[in-house]
């Protein structure tokens, strides 16, 4: 069969709970033993093992990666939070305060970033402008009318994002503001219930490529489950193909993460004298506890997992991109920006050197028809899912969902166009394969948040330990 990919996630066998045995009574499983006895060892299909990722990412690759995210470059992202909700009307908005969003003033972020928010560096932007002109004039001819000249254009535009897997927010739109990511961190908003689960609802039902006769397992809003469903359900997911299985769980790797974020930053004591967040290890369980969800809360996280391995490749395989060397993090101090690129190639190396990285060869790689036809359901289900973010009703959700969800986008547009990055110019602008500053800040960002997510993992084992 060739080397497959390393798409299915599957699952060590389950320790059960210990009872009574020759007559003594045994030790019962602490609550870490019920969220991680089934996250350790080899996952399946691949040659990789989940302590290799965390030993790798917590000690060599998180604390860098921390450092570059709180540069001026990657710390302010323009994203519209006003965009209508492209499905329903019904959105009952968050009143909390801890669901708003405190947009830039403009004189906060650095002109660099607002004078060339999707160009690399000052010369770069006059050298890509030119050359864009003079590709527009080549590329029209001007003898045709001025509708027709327009329409050209405008397939011009549509031939760019064909292979882009979310829909992006118009950043040159008035609606679309500077956010400082750091001012507004991901944490528990207190945004749950049938609003927040119809989100998620959405996305598995309607875009995870599975029929409505098959229930998720614990699904709020679907009645009468029950150990039957479960097994109905991963009967039907492991016969799928193993792009759609992906499909799948990456969608269920990015729920998990965005769950042990809001477990580890949780709103612990809210006074008039000080706000406490931190680890809320009741909330990591009710997600997480192998019996408290039955048997569902490991796999999430091996999911989670999963999703990480994928962004990591990603990385890994654009590497050329960033090298080359009129490539800039682009925010008017030159001092920095140089030190930041330094920064970027060293973590990007880093990945590069990952031992276990998946070998994903053998994605799409069937009849070439079916393979496109394929590859094009895959990524409209995926820009669909973009589009879901913005019926999100607590727009601090709204705005980590936009982001994450095109950092993801981001990271599958570059693991199909492994061909393009390869035949790149060393030097000037790339018409093949191109990545703005948008999709750049939410790539790394979103990883980030994976790489988070691990290292909290660590840290949730460490707190489970003595609990029972």
């Amino acid at each position: 069969m060739g080397r497959r990919w390393g798409f299915l996630i599957g699952f060590l066998v389950a320790v059960g709970l210990l009872g009574l045995g020759h007559g003594e009574q045994q030790p019962s499983e602490t609550a870490a033993q019920r969220c991680f006895c089934q996250v350790s060892g080899y996952l399946d299909d691949c040659t990789c093992d989940v302590e290799t990722i965390d030993k790798f990412n917590n000690y060599r690759l998180f604390p860098r990666l921390q450092k570059l995210l709180e540069s001026d470059y990657f710390r302010y992202y323009k994203v519209n939070l006003k965009r209508p909700c492209p499905f329903w009307n019904d959105i009952n908005q968050c009143g909390r305060r801890d669901c708003a969003v405190k947009p830039c003033h403009s004189d906060e972020v650095p002109d660099g970033i607002k004078s060339a928010s999707y160009k690399y560096s000052e010369e770069a932007n006059n050298l890509i402008e030119e050359c864009e002109q003079a590709e527009r004039l080549g590329a029209v001819d001007e003898s045709l009318s001025e509708e027709t000249q327009k329409a050209v254009l405008q397939w011009t535009k549509h031939d760019d994002s064909s292979d882009n897997f979310c829909e992006v927010d118009d950043i040159q739109s008035p609606d679309a503001e500077y956010v400082d990511l750091l001012l507004n961190p991901e944490r528990y908003t207190g945004y749950k219930g049938p609003d927040a689960w119809k989100i998620w609802n959405v996305i598995y039902e309607e875009n995870c490529f599975k029929p409505q006769t098959i229930k998720r397992p614990l699904n709020p809003l679907a009645s009468g489950q029950g150990k039957s469903e479960e097994n109905t359900f991963y009967s039907w997911l492991e016969g799928l193909c193993v792009e759609k299985r992906a499909f799948y769980r990456l969608i269920s790797g990015l729920h998990a993460s965005i769950n042990v974020h809001l477990s580890a930053r949780y709103l612990l004591q809210d006074t008039w004298l000080e706000k406490k967040w931190g680890h809320n290890i009741t909330e990591f369980q009710q997600r997480f506890d192998g019996i408290l969800t039955e048997g569902e809360g490991p796999r999430r996280l091996k999911n989670l997992y999963f999703l990480y391995l994928i962004e990591l490749r990603a990385l890994s395989k654009v590497v050329p991109f960033f090298e080359r060397p009129d490539f800039q993090l682009f925010t008017g101090n030159k001092d920095q920006d140089a030190e930041n690129k330094m920064l970027l190639l060293e973590i990007l190396h880093e990945i590069k050197s990952f031992p276990l990285h998946f070998d994903e060869n053998s994605f799409f790689a069937g009849n070439k028809k079916e393979a496109n036809k394929l590859k094009e359901d895959f990524r409209l289900h995926f820009r669909n899912i973009s589009r879901i973010m913005d019926c999100v009703g607590c727009l601090k959700c709204r705005l980590w969902g936009k982001l994450q969800t095109q950092g993801l986008g981001t990271a599958l547009k570059i693991l199909f166009s492994e061909k393009l990055i390869a035949n790149m110019p060393e030097s000037g602008p790339s018409y093949e394969f191109h990545l703005t500053r948008q999709e750049i800040v939410s790539l790394f960002n979103a990883f980030g948040r994976i790489s988070t997510s691990v290292k909290e993992l660590e840290n949730f084992r460490n707190l489970l330990q003595n609990i029972h």
